[in-house]
């Protein structure tokens, strides 16, 4: 009997536990991969600091993300690849190159470059698997916003990229 109890306090507790640990994540599909993202967490972050960021990006005529057709109407096959492909853009290039003098904004934003990295994790982790296959269509696109970055200063580009992140989660949400 005592077992029993024991055994039904474990098992709510990691319920419990492992409720807490997902609140707030979306599974998003991208291709054959499905990814927990904490989307929620993301969105409020980039929320707070929008107007920031946006405000020190002194180029306002091009676009990084919304370039014609970067990431407009991606095949649902090639999904997995161009979203793998950006979250290892914001991590290995935007974030690190996103510093300010207002500690809340950094806090924000390396609050958001973590919530990236563990979706690059998981993406990567699908890319290993072969789930995630990159066609030419994805390639192209991939190429066409990295020719947007690298058309700018480092600074400047990290910066628009940056401000340009509701792009991004916006057509992970039509994804879910």
């Amino acid at each position: 009997m005592k077992r029993s109890h024991l055994f039904l306090c474990l098992f709510s507790m990691s319920c419990w536990v492992n409720l807490m640990l997902t609140a707030g994540n979306k599974i998003f599909r991208f291709g054959a991969c499905r990814v927990s993202v904490s989307a929620t967490e993301i969105r409020s972050g980039f929320t707070a600091i929008k107007s920031n960021i946006q405000a020190r990006d002194p180029i306002r005529t091009l676009s990084i993300l919304s370039y014609p057709h970067s990431l407009h109407k991606v095949k649902s096959s090639d999904r997995c690849c161009v979203a793998h492909h950006l979250f290892n853009f914001y991590v290995d290039r935007v974030f690190k190159h996103c510093k300010t003098e207002d500690s809340y904004v950094n806090r924000k934003i390396s609050s958001i470059a973590n919530s990236f990295l563990s979706v690059k994790r998981k993406l990567g982790q699908c890319h290993e698997q072969n789930k995630c296959t990159c066609g030419q269509e994805s390639t192209e696109k991939f190429k066409q916003i990295l020719a947007n970055y690298e058309g700018l200063n480092v600074t400047s580009a990290a910066i628009k990229s940056l401000g340009e992140l509701d792009i991004l989660l916006d057509w992970m949400e039509k994804s879910h």
